[in-house]
């Protein structure tokens, strides 16, 4: 009985295409008061006053909560550094940050009260560049505007160098990008007495459960935080976000208190590090990597959230999947006056991807070596140390590379041939609207790992019931990923089970073990090694019961479709239990741990995701319009549990890199956020899918979780934006070094290359 490796419907199918699945925003709690917030309309600013005495007066507000109501608690906290006010203190450090919150008995009342509230600022020099932020005379957002430096080296670079034959150096940028989740941020929270009690949208209960219970001084048994269906979160519910201010308002109030953000609201209040890359990398003529030295500054915002996290993956990436003898990297995350940043996904991922594999063309090119053969002379091989000290790298590069390369190369040909087939039979009309001068293709690849962050730390427990059929209990979160079913699947072939004998409950701190996050590549790899430690101790009570019941060893014991089986004959495990307690009642329990002392998995990282990209693209040269023709994407995924749900994880990944290649930016002026909507901020949508998309999963079953799972879904998002540059780089000869690769930076891009080819030294104009 196979169910690992089946691609099932997913159990939450139903509940969610009908309406039914129930989310944060949808639960009503009796007594309940909405909450709203009051921005600062500045980005740097001192409060020099504030008095919510008048709105307190309004008839239908029960709480205003203000700096001066964050008594009996500390006010700070943060993933990294406690650092984050709950509602600004003295200053504001963003425009759009908290400096009050109201509930009130409807959304009409609230906002009516927020027009009450008084507030006096001193406007402060804001900084707004994440590369002045470290000069002597920059504006202090906090003791320092260094937030966290993370650097490591091996080697002796500076040789390298001296024994290059050629070294290439350049810069590169990533934007600031939204991670819009269709969903966002929402919470209740129910304070009282003795304890606290929170849903909210959040992709890490257990860790929010830990913030609230050290901010409110409460022991964790008295902190209850209940995360029902997601509705999307990348990273952006990562950590605690809004909860420890619905739940101060809450305690305000004196009543349960919900807090649904705007999508304006949620875009202020995280986002991903936009990121600035100086690469030096030293070859030889035959394309030979001798060294690299990185230096990175990403901007983590006014607060660090989980800079250092980022920050130390980023430089972390930024290396790639090479086999590099000599390196030196150092990163820096600095605070400016603008929107936190966070956890998105592939955490320092893209940024790291995006310079270095942008790069590695670029030294192609200037050595006259194919790209594709470039990487193949440097990529690591499996087993190889791709860091020092570190787990060998447990992934196939170059097959994953060839395959993609396949791919493309095969889908290019096909379409080249169907346009040819169709020119032949409409004429030499749909010739020059195809195929015109103006028009360039080209193809382009990029290669990337990851080291997962997350740590060894998940439990499960399993419970067998009288009648046969089993609950599996665990905290990760589903929010669109897919993880109950791949729970499923993992407990219903671990316990030799029918999968429709098999209910997996999830994400309520007071009724689930304990889970540290959803996220990081980890869920499927680290939950699902709990779930089949805990059919392990289930089984070994069947083979104990068994073993009285058949009078016979348990090497002459087997195990199918919910049956004991000794020779010709079999007892079903809900028999078994029954014997055990003597009659209809009882159930058998199995308990699941996972720590750094499981498997191996206290070497660091505890798996390596891996991806490559391969783009065909079309280039409009008159209006510097890009156009995905085919995307390629191919994935190391070990064991693929529910190969459908993969292939969407890897697909959505992609996807949502093309949002940050194409088009995504947050955009600000002067500290001012611009564009905090989804008229000026454009994610991908059906018009931007590529005309072809394939996903080819390789299986090898060698990655640490069930059945040789990996980690998924992450990687692939990294690949993208260097693959589609540096297949507009075949197509044009342009390089373009920044993202996202809009339209109009396209257009100035090639104008700016006639320019250069014609010898003329003009600005480029629409």
């Amino acid at each position: 009985m196979n169910v690992v490796g089946a691609s099932v419907r997913r159990p939450d199918a139903l509940e969610k295409v009908s309406g039914r699945a129930v989310y944060t925003g949808d639960i009503e709690l009796p007594g309940m008061a909405h909450g709203k917030l009051l921005a600062s309309p500045y980005p740097h600013a001192l409060i020099t006053h504030i008095d919510g005495s008048n709105a307190r007066r309004l008839p239908g507000v029960f709480g205003v909560l203000t700096r001066e109501r964050l008594t009996g608690m500390d006010p700070y906290y943060g993933a990294d550094i406690k650092d984050r006010p709950i509602i600004a203190m003295e200053r504001a450090r963003f425009q759009g940050e908290p400096v009050a919150a109201v509930a009130a008995v409807d959304l009409e009342t609230a906002e009516a009260a927020l027009d009450l509230i008084e507030v006096e600022y001193e406007e402060l020099p804001p900084l707004t560049d994440s590369l002045k932020a470290l000069e002597f005379d920059a504006p202090l957002l906090h003791l320092s505007n260094l937030c966290h430096e993370a650097s490591y080296a091996w080697g002796d670079v500076e040789r390298g160098f001296a024994e290059a034959d050629r070294v290439f150096e350049d810069t590169f940028s990533f934007p600031m990008v939204y991670h819009y989740a269709l969903e966002p941020h929402v919470c209740i929270a129910k304070f009282n007495g003795d304890g606290l009690a929170v849903w909210s949208s959040a992709q890490h209960p257990f860790l929010v459960r830990a913030e609230l219970a050290r901010i409110f001084d409460l022991p964790l048994s008295k902190v209850e935080v209940t995360v029902p269906y997601v509705g999307g979160g990348f990273g952006s519910k990562s950590y605690s976000k809004i909860e420890p201010l619905v739940a101060a308002l809450s305690r305000e109030a004196g009543r349960p208190v919900k807090l649904a953000l705007t999508v304006d609201e949620a875009a202020r209040m995280v986002r991903r590090h936009s990121a600035h890359c100086i690469l030096r990398t030293a070859v030889r003529n035959d394309g030979t990597f001798l060294a690299r030295e990185c230096r990175m500054v990403l901007d983590t915002g006014a607060y660090a959230d989980n800079a250092s996290t980022v920050n130390d993956r980023c430089a972390h990436q930024v290396a790639g999947p090479y086999v590099w003898p000599n390196l030196k990297v150092t990163s820096s995350a600095v605070y400016t006056n603008s929107v936190p940043a966070g956890s998105f996904r592939a955490v320092g991922g893209p940024q790291a991807a995006w310079a270095s594999e942008s790069q590695v063309d670029i030294i192609a090119d200037a050595l006259g070596i194919d790209p594709v053969e470039l990487r193949m002379k440097n990529l690591a091989r499996y087993g190889d140390e791709v860091r020092k000290g570190e787990r060998p790298l447990n992934a196939d590069m170059t097959g994953a590379l060839q395959q993609a390369v396949e791919a493309i190369q095969a889908g290019a040909e096909g379409r080249q041939t169907k346009e040819e087939d169709a020119l032949d039979r409409q004429g030499p009309s749909l010739r020059s609207r195809t195929t015109g001068a103006w028009v360039k293709r080209g193809v382009g690849v990029a290669c990337s790992i990851l080291g997962a962050g997350a740590a060894a730390a998940s439990t499960a427990l399993v419970r067998l019931h009288m009648d046969g059929s089993a609950t599996a209990l665990v905290s990760s979160v589903e929010m669109g990923q897919g993880s109950r079913s791949a729970f499923g699947q993992v407990a219903a072939q671990s316990l030799s089970l029918p999968l429709d004998q098999i209910v997996v409950i999830a994400s309520d701190t007071v009724a689930v073990p304990y889970d540290r996050s959803t996220g990081a590549s980890r869920s499927t790899t680290m939950v699902g090694l709990a779930i089949q430690d805990a059919a392990r101790e289930i089984k070994a009570q069947l083979l104990g019961l068994a073993t009285t019941h058949f009078e016979a060893p348990e090497e002459a014991l087997s195990f199918d479709n919910g049956n004991v089986v000794f020779g010709g004959e079999s007892i079903s495990y809900g028999a078994l239990i029954r014997q055990m307690f003597g009659s209809a009642a009882g159930e058998l329990m199995g308990r699941g741990y996972v720590t750094p002392g499981t498997g191996g998995l206290g070497q660091t990282p505890i798996l390596w995701e891996s991806a490559v990209g391969a783009a065909e693209v079309e280039v409009d040269t008159r209006t510097g319009a890009v156009r995905i023709l085919r995307y390629v994407s191919a994935s190391d995924v070990g064991k693929a549990i529910n190969p459908k749900s993969v292939e969407g994880q890897d697909e959505g990944a992609a996807m949502q890199g093309m949002g940050h290649t194409l088009f995504e930016e947050l955009v600000y002026e002067d500290g001012q956020l611009l564009n905090s909507n989804l008229v000026d901020y454009r994610v991908p949508s059906f018009d931007e899918v590529p005309e072809e998309f394939e996903t080819i999963l390789i299986e090898n079953e060698d990655g640490p979780g069930p059945f040789g799972a990996k980690g998924v879904g992450e990687c692939a998002i990294t690949v993208v934006a260097p693959a589609v540059a540096n297949a507009i780089f075949q197509a044009t000869g342009v390089r373009i070094r920044e993202l996202p690769l809009t339209p109009e930076r396209v257009w100035r891009a090639l104008r700016q290359e006639e320019t250069a080819s014609d010898g003329a030294d003009v600005s480029p104009s629409l």
